[in-house]
């Protein structure tokens, strides 16, 4: 089931950083006083009574000139787009502003379901600031604190009430989706792997609109492959598009099972690059590295080992990611993505025996004990798989204080070096013996 979008709206500064992190649960915004903080989109899963929302804090708008207040428009437009809720978040120690009006008037187009979030009413005698908002016009209105955590109940059952509830798929096959900067071929590779023209092919960014869902057969197994939607939509135009390519890549990974970051040989990497594999990577998923357009690269089998080193410095985050070249148009190495793809997830989906686990981890403690601190060091009782999915490894523990991350990474690898993990991230969860 695709997950319903929610976005958060509004002028600079009305604390909707600290209401995303408050919905989310974690610090992921950055939240400082200087208005314009957050400038790119920053999305998080929100649980709630059994129902699933993406949440997409943008930056503050502001109408002014500057070419920076154009771009966080631009990406509050599209946010606003793709939400299926849209919380407009007020000051509610401010009069209403002319931004804010000019908001109201944007929000007014949409015809979508708005909620105005009245920030910074923590205390009763505050209660009735609220009433100045309904001059917006728009019928719902809600009082809270981000602060002191007052009023999210309410505005949450608001925000759900028309939201399905999560359900599992029933489906059991594999899905992989392409995620990528518009114009790497991302549909071009589906149709090389299907043989023929199914999914339109151009070489306009933004050709594909909608998500689409493929279904193939490898050596007699089916497959669901989704391509990511281009970031332009009909009668509208997004500057800098490739800041644009992920929202939409964001609804394809959470229904996928693997997911393969396509790059193009011509282009080379990008910043932006690293952002699309990174969210892969936080949402457990198996992922591989394709490198598209190999037929373009003059000297093939030398420049193969300069793209793997290149590879690891960019991507010095998932050193185990699966990689492979190959080429859409000429179909060479097409053979190899495939084989990724079916590893990375069966990889994904790994279990590993407890006494295997256990006896990994005591013989790397043996060869290197973690190191001490203030008297103290740290001693592993027991661990075991707790999860899949990706792989989830639980370790009891003295005192998970005394973890450093550079011994955390050291029993990463030493697992890694003993199992064959190769295309997915796992976790290395810590716990005091006394936990249960």
């Amino acid at each position: 089931m695709i997950k319903q979008t929610v976005c958060l709206i509004g002028k600079p500064n009305v604390g909707k950083s600290t209401i995303f992190n408050r919905l989310i649960k974690e610090d992921k915004s950055i939240v400082l006083d200087t208005p314009g903080v957050t400038r790119d989109r920053i999305y998080g899963d929100v649980t709630y009574k059994d129902k699933k929302f993406l949440l997409i804090d943008t930056g503050g708008i502001d109408m002014g000139d500057d070419d920076w207040n154009k771009d966080i428009i631009m990406q509050a437009t599209l946010a606003i787009d793709e939400a299926d809720v849209i919380l407009f978040v007020v000051d509610g120690k401010e009069e209403i502003s002319s931004n804010d009006l000019k908001i109201r008037d944007m929000l007014r187009k949409t015809n979508k379901k708005v909620i105005v979030v009245v920030n910074k009413i923590d205390n009763a005698k505050r209660d009735e600031l609220i009433y100045n908002f309904y001059e917006l016009g728009f019928p719902y209105v809600i009082g809270v604190s981000a602060t002191h955590n007052l009023g999210f109940d309410k505005l949450l059952d608001l925000v759900t009430e028309d939201f399905n509830e999560t359900v599992e798929e029933e489906d059991k096959r594999l899905k992989f989706c392409f995620i990528g900067r518009p114009n790497v071929g991302k549909s071009s590779l589906i149709n090389a792997l299907l043989n023929e023209e199914r999914v339109i092919v151009s070489n306009i960014a933004g050709t594909t609109r909608d998500a689409t869902d493929t279904v193939l057969k490898y050596n007699g197994e089916e497959y669901i492959a989704i391509d990511t939607a281009g970031m332009r939509k009909k009668g509208r135009i997004y500057e800098n598009i490739e800041k644009y390519s992920l929202l939409r890549s964001l609804k394809a990974i959470d229904r996928s099972d693997v997911c393969v970051l396509v790059i193009n040989a011509e282009e080379g990497i990008i910043e932006h690059d690293k952002h699309i594999l990174s969210y892969a990577i936080e949402a457990g998923k198996g992922v591989v590295i394709a490198v598209n357009k190999w037929d373009t690269v003059e000297n093939p089998d030398k420049d193969i080992k300069v793209w793997q080193q290149n590879l690891e410095s960019h991507f010095m985050f998932a050193p185990y990611a699966l990689k492979v070249f190959l080429s859409a148009k000429t179909k060479k190495r097409i053979h190899t993505l495939m084989p990724a793809i079916i590893k990375a997830n069966e990889n994904n989906r790994k279990e590993i025996m407890t006494s295997d686990i256990n006896n990994v981890i005591r013989e790397a403690v043996l060869m290197h004990q973690a190191p001490s601190y203030k008297g103290k060091r740290l001693k592993i009782y027991f661990v075991s798989q707790t999860d899949s999915k990706p792989p989830k490894f639980t370790f009891k523990v003295n005192d998970k204080g005394l973890i450093h991350f550079s011994y955390e990474r050291y029993l990463e690898n030493q697992i890694r070096d003993n199992f064959d993990l190769e295309g997915t991230p796992i976790i290395l969860k810590f716990k005091n013996k006394a936990e249960d």
